[in-house]
């Protein structure tokens, strides 16, 4: 296990009266929790800007099944990316409006084509590309 070091932040009161106020009503037990989630999200962001690191994570999409062709289009763009797409989730929101979850893993440069043609596809109402770094690097 790595050794703990102990470090100074420097910031405005009216700043930290923020943060705080953030991260108690996010659950946190320390500043310094809070501080090291958001040092590991950005480590992690800079990953995915990495085309070939690997990445795994979910496209959330919701759209009306009442589309003509709509869901048939949907599921044909992910067939034609069923080496990155591992499951599919579908649900019925109510009897227009449908979910789907997919859980996605591969090249983040290819992770990330996938979910702009799948979110930018007309009648989807909403998308979202969520994904965090595996660490490793595909080549």
């Amino acid at each position: 296990m790595s050794r703990l070091v102990r470090f100074g932040i420097s910031m405005d009161e009216q700043l930290l009266a923020m943060f705080d106020k953030q991260i108690v009503s996010q659950g946190y037990a320390t500043r310094s929790e809070a501080v090291r989630d958001l040092i590991r999200n950005r480590l992690v962001e800079q990953e995915w800007e990495d085309e070939e690191q690997e990445v795994a994570g979910t496209i959330t999409l919701i759209y009306d099944h009442h589309v003509r062709g709509l869901g048939s289009l949907l599921t044909e763009l992910q067939h034609h990316s069923h080496d990155l797409i591992l499951s599919a989730t579908h649900v019925h929101l109510d009897h227009h409006n449908c979910l789907e979850v997919l859980i996605i893993k591969g090249q983040s440069g290819k992770v990330r084509q996938v979910a702009d043609r799948l979110i930018g596809v007309k009648g989807v109402k909403h998308g979202k590309l969520t994904i965090t770094s595996t660490g490793r690097k595909l080549k």
